[in-house]
């Protein structure tokens, strides 16, 4: 909005004068598109909802909240072509783009966090986290900024823009819980990992024990082998129904069914 001489609410005194209180109220109710009447501004918290407020220069000031962005002049608008235009062409332009990309980041942050509450809705937990963790990499890479431009008030709408919507602390913690996933999937790999191991030693060692000692004494009789089979199978079964068979296949069908 560019204030007219009547608007003296939203204008300075003077251009090396401090704003009146009322100019940033004014912006207040711009952005958050209501009225007094609608929704006053508690006195209490009037310095933490307009901290934010950026001071373009001593003639603009902007502020960001989560209904809107508002652009308030600070010294009447004359009509006749003077800075303001210029202001306006900014507004549209270079600071809008701003606030687009930050849009842009809380939508793909809204699709990550949608994303890590579905991680144990899957049949395949594994093949989901890794998904997630490509997800994140590639907005991490290519939406994630903290800065549009090198310096200006851009940089300073799109900080404010994150900080009213909580962007960089929601993506603190979908970091936070997507390694928490890889870490459980690690952890169930590793599980089937040591339990098909466990598997092989258990099924393993009988009979070759059994087979080495056919072969030390010579005996090459088919009878004797399928004697020392079934043993093998006999002894194998025995060792799965002991505590550390037992774990055994309870860590192979947990990692089986969860991953």
């Amino acid at each position: 909005m560019t204030p007219s001489h009547q608007h003296t609410p939203a204008l300075r005194s003077g251009p090396e004068m401090a704003l009146p209180a009322t100019a940033d109220r004014w912006l207040w109710q711009l952005a958050s598109r209501s009225t007094p009447e609608d929704f006053p501004l508690p006195p209490e918290t009037a310095d933490e909802q307009l901290k934010d407020t950026v001071r373009i220069s001593a003639d603009w000031s902007a502020l960001v909240l989560r209904q809107g962005t508002a652009f308030l002049g600070n010294r009447p608008d004359t009509g006749t072509g003077d800075f303001f235009e210029f202001g306006a062409l900014h507004s549209r332009t270079v600071y809008l783009d701003a606030l687009l990309l930050g849009s842009l980041q809380r939508d793909h942050i809204d699709e990550l966090t949608d994303e890590l509450s579905e991680v144990f809705t899957s049949p395949r937990m594994a093949q989901r986290v890794a998904t997630l963790e490509r997800n994140i990499a590639v907005f991490r890479s290519t939406y994630w900024r903290q800065h549009l431009t090198a310096h200006g008030a851009a940089n300073d709408l799109l900080l404010a823009f994150q900080q009213q919507h909580r962007l960089p602390a929601r993506f603190n913690e979908i970091l936070a819980e997507a390694a928490d996933y890889s870490r459980l999937v690690q952890t169930q790999e590793s599980q089937q990992i040591s339990g098909a191991l466990g598997i092989l030693t258990i099924l393993g060692l009988p009979l070759g024990t059994a087979l080495s000692i056919l072969q030390v004494l010579g005996d090459g009789s088919v009878t004797h082998l399928l004697i020392a089979l079934a043993l093998s199978i006999a002894a194998t079964a025995a060792a799965l129904t002991t505590p550390y068979g037992r774990l055994v296949l309870s860590s192979l069908r947990g990692g089986s069914d969860k991953t």
